[in-house]
């Protein structure tokens, strides 16, 4: 029973006894009747926190009739986030919910209160994030929670900053990052896994990995003096299926780790069909919605309702699109700031509860950036390594933008305290031109490998079945040239794939000719030319994947080559292939062969001039250069521009800053925050694939720069000097063949 109640029945008991008996025993036993009471509670008034409304409040508390003042009294010491009346309820009082994304996966941990404190003086009172399962489970059983993986201390940041989360958990978090969040050795399991689903093999999974996770995040729940307010399922699950009895499971499985009291939330497109399938009625989850920026929101929480218990529905846009993601080709995408913030004060004016997708973007770094399709799964968009998003603190943290004051603007107006001021931008500095030499030819690495860690196989084989989740994969084979020329056919390659041919080395000394690209969007056949080998052709085929699909009917993402490989017609046998992972954000591969070789190349070049096989300037091949920052000289952010330059991915002192397709664009420039950086030497490795910046340099430039494109690509010539869209040059590079 509870301790007041049973106070309330023995005084009730205890006056009517009093009643029957003298008006001086009467005083006697309402004296000690009183006394009792006054000493029962005295452990109660010791244990109650001291808040600032007591002082503000203290004769009128007093002044309550006695049942009342208990009530409140208890209500007071109670740490509690709760849904009623169609409103959020913080300790008592009402809460709007003024949150915004914030992804400590896209942002350096040295970073991560800098833009957390931009997020406060935007008017965020809530940070919401994802969290990706790849990140923390690299490999199968291994877990990684340290670094830019550091869950526990960037939430514990946001208690100390004073900013409540909410925390989407997945599995599936969509993103624009790789694969959703799932990770990639998914893929690899045999029979295949049905991600998003009841399948018993990917849910034995799930339920590994949040048996890590969650205990985890358990004691920094609210109620357990944490700054945890939500807990969000799965991510837009209407959008994909439905699948109810998955849902259910994954709330089982999130009670059972986190309790009954958090609030476990959806997020749905706001329709009835969305709504339909991905909520999760009869199991106490809060259902939210999202919706395009400039909809009238009213009618859209409205139908929310519909989806929530009665009283139980404060209305929530859970992403409110500050800005739109950017695929490689396309134009940057932007949105008009105070377009934006009259939405969002529509959405604000009657209390409703919104969290800005994106307050801050950050930076894709490494291999993690995701990919969307459209008609069908060759219609394939990869994202930019930036996901500046076109939000009000940009990818480097900048804030003196026209958005975030607009944004600001409107914060301030719903705000129930005054808003932080906010801070200048951060500092950065261009450190001038960073000359290249090419360290390694790809092809010149070959011949060192051990045939050890050469996989052989009939036919083509995934990379994840390689246990290889990023970056590149090198398929080698053999076939017989007919006279006039080959015709090379892949059905199914992703996600672009560079092809090469070579003869043997007594057939002018085994070099190598690129003969064209097969691109997963735009998959066409390759004309193989009569190099009048003396046998077999060798046949080279660079598979690079450019990031997995992170959303739709697509997900199941496997990369490299997924098909037969066709010459004129007939099947390609007998398959060599050499993986090429390179650095990932997080992780760095237990063996590659290819770096392990390039290294030593790099070290022998620092001391002489190579004279390599292959001949002239264009192909696969590792570029290095140093830049040094005076030791009186702060450390700043810079971008470096790769403006001139083909295609590849650059290292900045061993960091995977991302990949960079200029002649793609828009992106020119990548972003380096300062932490990368160092005071003296810095060494810039780029990997390039096509055609480098004739001069081999590279500009360290103090700001972004999204202007590039197809209209700024560098036009090569052919041997008989007519312009060509290709993108190396067709001069023999020098090779010998296994």
């Amino acid at each position: 029973m509870n301790r007041s109640k049973s106070l309330a029945a023995t005084s009730k008991s205890i006056t009517a006894m009093a009643r029957k008996r003298s008006s001086k025993t009467t005083l006697i036993f309402f004296l000690l009747l009183s006394l009792l009471a006054f000493l029962s509670f005295l452990p109660v008034f010791a244990s109650l926190p001291s808040l600032p409304s007591y002082s503000h409040s203290h004769d009128l508390h007093f002044h309550l009739p006695r049942h009342q003042r208990l009530h409140r009294r208890q209500k007071i010491s109670v740490r509690k986030f709760e849904i009623a009346e169609d409103k959020f309820w913080k300790d008592g009082k009402p809460f709007q919910i003024i949150g915004g994304d914030l992804h400590y996966f896209r942002v350096l941990p040295e970073y991560w209160e800098d833009r957390l404190l931009r997020a406060k003086a935007l008017g965020l009172n809530t940070v919401q994030t994802y969290i990706p399962w790849n990140l923390h489970e690299t490999e199968a059983g291994k877990l990684v929670f340290e670094g830019i993986a550091d869950l526990v201390s960037f939430l514990k940041l946001c208690q100390k900053l004073g900013l409540l989360v909410m925390l989407r958990a997945g599995p599936y978090i969509c993103a624009e990052w790789d694969l959703g969040g799932f990770p990639a050795w998914l893929l690899s399991i045999h029979p295949d896994v049905r991600l998003r689903s009841s399948d018993p093999a990917y849910l034995q999974k799930v339920e590994g990995w949040w048996g890590v996770l969650l205990p985890k995040v358990a004691p920094l729940l609210y109620g357990n003096g944490g700054p945890i307010i939500m807990v969000q399922i799965e991510n837009e699950f209407g959008s994909c299926g439905n699948d109810k009895a998955y849902l259910s499971h994954l709330v089982k499985l999130a009670r059972g780790h986190l309790g009954e009291d958090i609030i476990l939330y959806t997020t749905d497109g706001g329709s009835r069909e969305t709504l339909e399938k991905g909520t999760i009625q009869g199991d106490g989850v809060f259902a939210a919605v999202d919706f395009t920026t400039g909809d009238n929101p009213w009618p859209i929480f409205k139908l929310q309702k519909q989806f929530n218990s009665p009283g139980k529905s404060p209305p929530l846009s859970s992403e409110f699109y500050t800005g739109w993601l950017t695929h490689w080709s396309e134009k940057m995408a932007r949105t008009d700031a105070d377009f934006t913030a009259a939405a969002l004060e529509k959405i604000m004016l009657q209390n409703g509860s919104v969290v800005l997708y994106m307050a801050h973007g950050g930076t894709n770094f490494g291999f993690y950036n995701g990919a969307n399709t459209g008609a069908d799964e060759s219609d394939y968009k990869p994202d930019l390594t930036s996901y500046d998003y076109d939000a009000p603190i940009t990818e480097s943290g900048d804030v003196d933008n026209a958005k975030f004051k607009a944004i600001r603007r409107v914060m301030g107006k719903f705000s129930s305290v005054s808003l932080p001021s906010v801070p200048p931008n951060n500092k950065k500095t261009g450190y001038g031109s960073i000359q290249l030499k090419r360290t390694a030819f790809l092809f010149d690495l070959l011949d060192e490998i051990d045939p050890l860690h050469i996989v052989e196989a009939e036919s083509p084989t995934a990379m994840e079945y390689l246990n290889q989740m990023f970056g590149f994969v090198l398929y080698v084979s053999e076939y017989v040239a007919k006279t006039g020329g080959s015709k090379l056919v892949i059905p199914k390659v992703h996600d672009r794939a560079q092809v090469f041919i070579s003869c043997s080395p007594e057939v002018n000394g085994g070099q190598v000719s690129y003969v064209g690209t097969l691109e997963r969007w735009s998959n066409q056949a390759i004309n193989l030319p009569n190099v009048k080998c003396v046998s077999s052709t060798s046949l080279f085929i660079l598979v690079e994947n450019m990031g997995r699909v992170n959303y739709g009917p697509y997900i199941f993402d496997r990369k490299g080559i997924l098909s037969s490989v066709y010459v004129d017609g007939s099947v390609l046998k007998r398959w060599k292939m050499i993986s090429i992972p390179f650095h990932n954000l997080n992780e760095v591969p237990k063996f590659n062969p290819v770096i392990q070789v390039a290294s030593k190349f790099h070290k022998v070049s620092a001391g002489k001039k190579l004279e390599h096989k292959s001949v002239g300037v264009g192909g696969p091949s590792f570029y290095t250069g140093h830049f040094s920052i005076d030791t009186k000289t702060e450390v700043t952010d810079t971008y470096i521009s790769l403006r001139g330059w083909g295609k590849g991915i650059a290292f900045v002192n061993e960091f995977n800053i991302g990949r960079y397709w200029p002649t793609s664009g828009p992106q020119c420039n990548l972003y380096i925050p300062a932490p990368i950086l160092r005071q003296g030497e810095n060494v810039l490795v780029i990997f390039e694939l096509e055609s480098p910046n004739p001069e081999l340099m590279v500009d360290s430039v103090d700001q972004p720069d999204f202007t590039c494109g197809p209209g700024q690509a560098s036009v090569h010539q052919n041997e008989d000097g007519k312009a060509s869209a290709s993108l190396l040059t067709p001069n023999p590079l020098g090779l010998r063949t296994f």
